[in-house]
């Protein structure tokens, strides 16, 4: 059987994921040696980019090097609802066709919403087939089936029942668009050239004043108190007094904190309680008023004059500032480059503000989960982000949970007048009316690896796959996610949920920047997979990401990747087009040891010392390195070295010599097909394919290095002759000799390396 002259990547591609799929290769085998992963889910509304094809190419990397070694192998798949995206991108399509969402109410809005996931949501897992990824689509999952639901709801019950869940008016980051809560992670910071305002506190009775800088000047209408540092000589004689508060007939106190920090600014600080975290601990130590001065939408209510009452935030802003202008308040205007969080989903600036929430407690979650990782029983890949994650579970505060939101999970819990009722199941009578919010989708991820598996119920996927093996996510997650898994996974299976987790680079334009729409900079991974193939997207990506430093990505690195596809085809075509009948190759073992020359035991040395190499790499989760190393052997030592010894063998007239060579060859090439296969699936079942192999390339055996057959003194033998060889093809090209001519070779000198040459 001969390989066509060139290698089509989207033909192949399609036949082969299609034949395993139809063959069920990816579903787990009766082995008792389990490895399991779990995918991260992408959001419902997400599409595939370079971030997702890094990331799941490696769990893909993994999961079919477990399968190739006999592992009970399961990569469990599935999606995240996205409350927020979601429900934005349904109110979106919702106001074009002129209906808003509040006239329409939550049971409609509900089957709207449903309607557009079935209809649009899920796109990014039929891109992570064409990707290759050897997922059990059988067990797929997504956070809103009915399953799953019931596992989120019994969690928020049993936390509530232990008295860990609470409601209470606590700081949070607010969405005045979106109108709901926001995470940490929903906050995407962008660093932005703005002002800051140094404004004149005249204090009361007094001549005297106190100069305060900030950001935000229409807080000050909010403004309960003017904090000094207590060791401040400067301000020590005006602790006790008040404030005439500007633009308004207030009068605040200024009190000592050690939170002030004397050497920034002015040494004077403004607290507006109700509107930035830090000014919320300050007011609660020193017995402030807490007063709010904004609606759910960003506009001023009615606890501030009554000239600003209904302004947008950013609208009060600029009268703020004109007044004060006027008045002689403002003391200066510095130009001030400051990091602004804005909505990742609205793209509208995010706004601190007290509201009541429902809070998660941490910190007795955080002991054990900062504990496993202290032991080693977790283990960080890399090591570094260990010390982070430290950091933040000893800082770690109450999670707020409950979003203003009608997609998701709703919160299980009823009122009826002073009564509240908790449970999974609506209580009995009339008059209760349910909680309007949602959870956070961080509270239903946070159980993935084990309600997936059909936690609380002891089934038996969860006694066979659970717990997991290995986490591969991005470091940006490490305290929404990770962090959580782990505490989850310890609090209600008292198990680690994996024992290492891989954090991936993240993948940068070649300038250094985040990749993101709104830059133009993020490539189309379907277009790159039509252009390149996705062997050599795949490849390429590995080859430019080491092990949790970020990857600077340009399209020309993908050639790199293609053309190692092409010298890997032509190879294997050279190879085939010279054996008379593929099921006539003997095996090495068949072949009598003296027909071997010393290039063929030097071979087998070399790719027995790359086995041994990628072997070592992929356990210490080096991915990048052991491509690299297979690159290395693949395309140097046996392609442009051992192929081209054979070549002469091969045409020659001994059958013996041909043989030998040709069972040497294949025998090498097939290991090379092996291991590669987790990095370039569709190239290596293509390949595997002509030698009539009677099973798919993922059911062969991984291969085992054998350090017997690792000879040092080949090794140096060998590539002492090529050295001679380089530089003979050096000196002809420098003389204008041909390549071709024969030319004589006098050695003079060392008598072992002349009888190398000789040999």
């Amino acid at each position: 059987m001969e390989l066509p002259k060139t290698y089509n990547p989207i033909e192949a591609e399609d036949k082969w994921y299609e034949k395993w799929q139809q063959n069920k290769l990816f579903s787990p085998n009766e082995s008792n040696d389990t490895y399991t992963i779990m995918i991260p889910p992408p959001n419902v509304t997400g599409i595939l980019h370079l971030g997702h094809v890094l990331n799941n190419t490696i769990q893909d990397i993994l999961i079919r090097k477990a399968k190739m070694e006999g592992k009970n192998t399961l990569w469990l798949p599935g999606t995240d609802h996205a409350s927020i995206a979601t429900e934005a991108k349904v109110t979106a399509k919702l106001k074009k066709q002129g209906v808003n969402k509040k006239d329409l109410g939550r049971d409609k809005f509900l089957k709207h919403a449903w309607e557009w996931t079935d209809e649009y949501g899920g796109i990014i897992i039929k891109q992570l087939k064409r990707l290759g990824a050897s997922c059990d689509w059988s067990r797929q999952r997504f956070t809103m089936d009915d399953e799953y639901y019931q596992s989120v709801i019994q969690t928020f019950v049993k936390l509530y029942n232990k008295g860990l869940i609470y409601k209470g008016v606590r700081m949070v980051n607010w969405d005045c668009k979106g109108l709901t809560a926001l995470s940490d992670e929903e906050v995407i910071h962008k660093e932005e050239s703005g002002s800051l305002w140094h404004i004149k506190y005249k204090i009361t009775d007094s001549d005297d004043y106190l100069v305060v800088a900030t950001t935000r000047p229409e807080t000050m209408l909010g403004d309960t108190g003017v904090a000094v540092n207590p060791n401040d000589k400067r301000y020590k004689k005006y602790i006790g007094k008040t404030i005439d508060l500007p633009l308004s007939d207030y009068k605040i106190p200024i009190f000592a904190d050690n939170y002030v920090d004397m050497s920034f600014g002015t040494g004077c600080v403004k607290v507006t309680p109700a509107h930035d975290p830090n000014d919320f601990e300050m007011a609660n130590r020193n017995g402030l008023e807490i007063k709010n001065i904004m609606n759910e939408n960003g506009t001023l209510n009615e606890n501030v004059p009554k000239e600003f009452i209904g302004l947008d935030r950013f609208e009060a802003r600029d009268k703020v500032i004109s007044k004060l202008k006027n008045l002689d308040l403002l003391e200066k205007i510095e130009e001030y480059v400051h990091n602004v969080g804005y909505s990742e989903r609205t793209d509208v600036v995010v706004e601190p503000r007290l509201s009541n929430q429902w809070f998660l407690k941490m910190k007795e979650l955080a002991k054990p989960a900062l504990k496993v990782v202290e032991n080693k029983e977790i283990n960080f890949h890399p090591e570094r982000w260990t010390k982070i994650y430290n950091h933040w579970l000893n800082n770690i505060t109450d999670w707020c949970i409950s979003r203003q939101l009608w997609w998701g999970h709703r919160i299980p819990v009823w009122y009826r007048g002073e009564e509240v009722y908790c449970d999974v199941n609506p209580p009995k009578g009339d008059g209760w009316m349910q909680d309007e919010d949602v959870l956070d989708t961080w509270f239903s991820s946070w159980i993935w690896p084990f309600a997936t598996l059909g936690w609380p119920d002891d089934t038996k996927d969860l006694k066979q796959f659970y717990p997991t093996q290995i986490l591969v996510t991005g470091p940006d997650i490490i305290f929404f996610w990770v962090a959580r898994m782990i505490m989850s996974g310890l609090y209600f299976k008292k198990q680690i949920p994996f024992s290492d987790v891989y954090f991936t680079s993240i993948i940068r334009d070649d300038k250094g920047r985040k990749m993101s729409k709104s830059l133009g900079n993020s490539p189309d991974a379907l277009q790159l997979f039509d252009q390149y193939g996705v062997d050599a997207v795949r490849m390429s990506i590995l080859m430019i990401a080491p092990q949790g430093t970020d990857v600077l990505f340009s399209e020309d690195r993908l050639e790199q990747g293609k053309n190692f596809m092409n010298k890997l085809w032509n190879c294997s075509r050279f190879l085939l087009m010279n054996i008379d009948d593929v099921n006539n190759i003997k095996s090495i073992d068949e072949i009598d040891i003296s027909n071997f020359e010393q290039v063929d035991f030097w071979i087998i040395s070399k790719l027995n010392q790359t086995i041994k190499e990628v072997n070592k790499e992929i356990k210490d989760y080096r991915l990048n390195e052991a491509v690299k190393s297979m690159y290395n052997f693949i395309w140097k030592d046996y392609c442009d070295w051992y192929i081209e010894f054979a070549k002469s063998r091969i045409y020659g007239s001994s059958k013996n010599n041909k043989e030998t060579v040709i069972s040497v060859a294949v025998y090498v090439l097939k290991n090379i097909l092996k291991l590669l296969h987790p990095y370039t699936p569709f190239i290596t079942e293509e390949v595997w394919s002509y030698f009539n192999e009677s099973d798919f390339i993922i059911n062969s055996q991984w291969p085992n290095a054998d350090n017997e057959k690792i000879n040092n003194d080949i090794d140096n033998n060998i590539n002492f002759i090529m050295l001679v060889i380089t530089a003979l093809r050096n000196l002809k090209s420098e003389l204008n000799i041909s390549p071709v001519k024969e030319i004589q070779l006098v050695c003079r000198g060392n008598k072992l390396k002349t009888d190398i040459i000789n040999c």
